[in-house]
């Protein structure tokens, strides 16, 4: 069943066509409605789809995502739709987002947690993610200090290093300490 033409009639009047013959009369204001409606709402689904096919995404992050192309009511039906589908979970993303940003970008749980939740994770579900996740952090100040810093003898290179593992959430004292071990290896 599909239909096959709309076609305007007296008194504010559609006539409906359902594969080809005459089916209804509706309000031509409320049909036109509906249809945008119904058209805005799978505009927003589609864009949802796409946007889950690249990578995950948070429920706030999807909806703010899809509300640039579509209202914010078909905006939030679609990323509804999705959750219930099991397409977007926020424990889940949030649990892989955080692995992502302590073990590969090498972050501190504080701007750890502070970066989950712009993406919309609430903050117990980023405490208890972050507190699933062992880490050493002298282990990665290390490993950014021997990967992006290779000169660490040069001040100008360590002043950077330093304003770099700052910006990571790493304090002074941790900074400071595996610096000194950097010094140590020099001097043997």
């Amino acid at each position: 069943m599909r239909i096959t033409a709309i076609e305007p009639r007296r008194k504010g009047l559609s006539a409906v066509y359902i594969d080809g013959e005459f089916a209804m009369k509706l309000d031509t204001q409320t049909l036109l409605e509906n249809r945008a409606d119904v058209s805005n709402e799978r505009r927003a689904k589609e864009k949802a789809l796409w946007l889950i096919s690249y990578r995950s995404h948070s429920k706030k992050e999807l909806k703010e995502k899809i509300r640039r192309t579509c209202d914010a009511d078909a905006a939030e039906k679609a990323v509804e739709r999705m959750e219930e589908l099991g397409l977007v979970n926020d424990e889940q993303f949030a649990a892989a987002y955080a692995r992502k940003l302590l073990l590969e970008k090498k972050m501190t749980r504080r701007t750890a947690a502070f970066e989950l939740s712009r993406k919309g994770i609430d903050r117990e579900t980023a405490d208890r993610v972050l507190e699933e996740i062992e880490v050493d952090y002298r282990d990665n100040i290390r490993a950014v200090i021997e990967k992006k810093y290779r000169n660490i003898q040069d001040e100008k290179i360590r002043r950077r290093a330093v304003a770099a593992l700052q910006r990571l959430g790493y304090g002074w004292e941790d900074i400071k300490s595996v610096l000194e071990e950097f010094n140590e290896k020099e001097v043997l």
